[in-house]
């Protein structure tokens, strides 16, 4: 920018903004553009240290030319030179001030006659530049940098009109015509101050919007791996939740039954040796029954495609299954009816296992409650949309506290999670009803019930 034709014989320097548009330190740092403030880097002490050594350099080239014919003296040129480059160092930190500075010095030295005119513009650009992209309260950063290329217009504007009104100003150049060489001179350094100061304007306006989607790209890189992590996690609380699920089913069903034949053993050993026998039996094939039961959970965690293991497991148990269920229940000692009402209809897997289980800790909350003078109802009603179990047992009162046990809790997350309702309730003659109601969703992939 610093070509004022007062003060140069010649048109040998003009701004070049590919020296000052590559900023490589800008490019790798980490983008902050909410008001960040890094460290000092140690590009910009290279870059600063670097300026610093070319300026004294070209002072010292630009003296032995004979440019100026009265140039400022070498201590104060000493001063400008480091006035005008070291500030570099800061222009991350404190934008602003740097660009101030630099612009004041860089005028002062023009008013002296500092004999530099190639890194002196350098550094002004690099400080608009740095004005762009660094400084967050864009408001500020856009009213300093039009304020700064104003003055400097303005200031330009001054030195070209003392230029075309002093006849010894660039005598080499004709005044004649209506487009004199003088006239067509004074064009060229106007339009490459446009360039110049539009250059800095726009390359720092584009490296801060690059900045802002630097780092809305890092929050959503961020934000995915926190959700992925979360989604993680609530997998490994599903699947948790789930063998709990199954092991409460199995276990709870099958010990509950082991323990009333073993009592009903003990109890007629002496008396009944054959009864005893029997229930010894069913206390027998409960276990292996179990433990089947258990390795087929054990198999679906072990196996690597879960999701086929899960279903070729659950598919041994479903709704075909309630008959052997209730035969079960009945020869534990409980008397046990079931009736099926409606069309019999495909079922997903998930619908059939969820159907047999929820018959299950029915039919062993009943065992456990209704006391021995307890019976068990199963109706299987179906319709076109639905299906809907309900298993309810006499006996004893309904408690006046309502139920918080695992198996509720069981009952209730696998009809939810087959998009289907539930039913708890203690009935007022005594005992209590269960009564799931579950949509037909039918999956060609896991086969029929």
């Amino acid at each position: 920018m610093r070509d004022s034709p007062s003060d140069v014989h010649s048109d040998a320097h003009h701004p070049r903004l590919n020296e000052a548009s590559s900023d490589a330190p800008i490019s790798s740092a980490n983008p902050q553009p909410s008001g960040y403030r890094p460290g000092i880097n140690r590009w910009d002490v290279v870059l600063a240290v670097g300026m610093l050594v070319g300026t004294l350099l070209s002072t010292v080239l630009t003296r032995i030319a004979g440019i100026y014919d009265e140039p400022a003296d070498s201590f104060v040129t000493l001063l400008w030179a480091a006035g005008i480059t070291l500030p570099l160092l800061f222009r991350r930190q404190q934008p602003l001030a740097v660009v101030i500075v630099i612009s004041v010095v860089f005028m002062v030295g023009a008013t002296l006659h500092v004999p530099e005119v190639t890194f002196c513009n350098i550094a002004l650009f690099i400080a608009l530049y740095s004005v762009g992209v660094w400084e967050g309260r864009r408001r500020i950063a856009t009213i300093t940098r039009i304020v700064i290329i104003i003055a400097m217009f303005v200031w330009l504007s001054i030195s070209i009109a003392q230029t075309t009104t002093d006849p010894d100003a660039l005598s080499g150049l004709s005044r004649a015509g209506a487009f004199s060489p003088l006239l067509a001179y004074l064009v060229i350094q106007f339009m490459t101050n446009v360039l110049y100061f539009g250059g800095a304007y726009y390359f720092g306006e584009r490296a801060f919007r690059s900045r802002v989607q630097q780092d809305a790209l890092h929050e959503r890189s961020v934000e995915l791996v926190r959700e992925r992590e979360l989604l993680a996690a609530q997998a490994v609380t599903i699947e948790r939740l789930r063998i709990a699920r199954e092991l409460h089913d199995v276990v709870a069903h099958h010990v509950s039954i082991m323990g009333v034949q073993a009592a009903a053993a003990r109890t007629v050993l002496t008396q009944d040796p054959p009864a005893a026998s029997q229930a010894l039996h069913a206390v027998e094939s409960g276990s292996r029954a179990a433990i089947d039961e258990m390795h087929r959970l054990l198999g679906t965690l072990r196996d690597a495609d879960s999701r086929e293991t899960a279903t070729a497991a659950a598919s041994t148990l479903g709704v075909h299954s309630i008959d052997e269920l209730i035969d079960t229940t009945r020869t534990a000692g409980m008397p046990t009816r079931f009736e099926q009402l409606g069309e019999p209809r495909a079922l997903s897997a998930s619908t059939s296992v969820t159907l047999y289980r929820v018959t299950q800790e029915a039919l062993t909350n009943a065992r456990k409650h209704a006391g021995p003078s307890g019976e068990a109802d199963v109706r299987l009603r179906w319709s076109t949309s639905s299906v809907e179990i309900e298993i309810g047992n006499s006996g004893r009162a309904p408690s006046k506290r309502p139920s918080t046990g695992l198996g509720l809790i069981g009952m209730a997350e696998r009809v939810n999670a087959v998009g289907g309702t539930l039913e708890l309730r203690p009935r007022s003659r005594g005992g209590f009803l269960v009564r799931a109601e579950l949509p037909l969703h039918i999956d060609a992939t896991e086969g029929r019930a």
